[in-house]
């Protein structure tokens, strides 16, 4: 198969016409065209279904295109690894987190590190749902549970603990509960259960010493911690709010101190191939650094 036109034949179908393909290749349309035919008249098969509106790709056209696709992924990969200075680490990196320890935690502290590192391109994925790292949907994980996937690399990065929080208003307008039974008279701001959370137990504040008979309803459910934090700020209620939020304000007060939620270990997860990037190694010791400095 003639590397040239699987190219180009790659171009076509990610613009979806001869001419998009044609602009980023640098070739006219006519050269585009020729390329194609010639790789179908190769192949015997047809790889585009053509029309007026553009391009279609067949049945054959989706399977070479899944598989070219894969190719160039890692070759691109491959490349963005080569060409890694040995002084300076550059290049592209994609980072996934929860939207919780992202927004309030991550993100304050990423000036810094792209101080330190200017050539690393850096992008942040803000998601309480899993991405999958083998399809390189991004190259770096910070999740809130041992990765499931075998060929995963992982370093425990720290220890997410959680307390009962209100704020000052929510305290001055209904009072403070005494003792955890005291919440049942209490507005409990908790994750929502419409999708996945991004840990277990999440909703441990809702029935931490609820009365035997009784039904504790909360005030809202919203499926994200950083919306639980917000709420919890604005005085709406009170919510199990992480460590790692608590410290980066003083607005809150912690109430029940005698209550904890179940300890989360978060993990820096990456796929064995990207083992030797200098870019998720310099970011790796980054992070380690500023939790230790943290003291999560």
């Amino acid at each position: 198969m003639d590397w040239d036109k699987l190219r180009v034949f790659h171009a076509v179908a990610e613009a979806g016409s001869f001419t998009h393909a044609g602009d980023a290749l640098n070739l006219s349309q006519s050269a585009v065209s020729r390329q194609i035919s010639g790789l179908e008249e190769s192949l015997q098969v047809p790889l585009f279904h053509r029309h007026a509106r553009g391009l279609i790709l067949t049945e054959q056209g989706e399977l070479l295109f899944r598989t070219a696709r894969d190719v160039f992924a890692k070759l691109s990969m491959t490349e963005a690894m080569l060409s890694e200075s040995k002084e300076r680490p550059k290049g592209p990196l994609k980072v996934t987190t929860t939207v919780g320890f992202g927004s309030t935690w991550l993100t304050p502290r990423i000036r810094e590190f792209l101080d330190l590192y200017p050539e690393i391109n850096l992008t942040l994925l803000l998601d309480d749902g899993e991405l999958d790292l083998s399809m390189r949907e991004a190259d770096v994980a910070i999740r809130m549970s041992p990765p499931r996937q075998p060929d995963l690399v992982q370093r425990h990065l720290l220890t997410v603990k959680s307390g009962a929080f209100a704020s000052p208003d929510y305290i001055k307008k209904y009072g403070v509960p005494m003792q955890p039974e005291d919440l049942d008279d209490h507005r409990i701001v908790i994750y929502g259960d419409d999708t996945r959370p991004p840990s277990p137990a999440v909703n441990w504040l809702h029935d931490a010493g609820m009365r035997p008979g009784t039904e504790r309803r909360p005030i809202l459910k919203v499926n994200n911690i950083y919306g639980i934090f917000r709420a919890v700020q604005s005085g709406l209620g009170i919510g199990s709010i992480p460590n790692y939020m608590v410290q980066e304000t003083s607005e809150l007060i912690r109430v029940l101190p005698e209550l904890a939620g179940p300890t989360i270990d978060a993990y820096f997860v990456y796929p064995e191939e990207l083992r030797p990037s200098k870019r998720i190694a310099v970011f790796r010791d980054f992070l380690i650094k500023k939790v230790a400095e943290a003291r999560l």
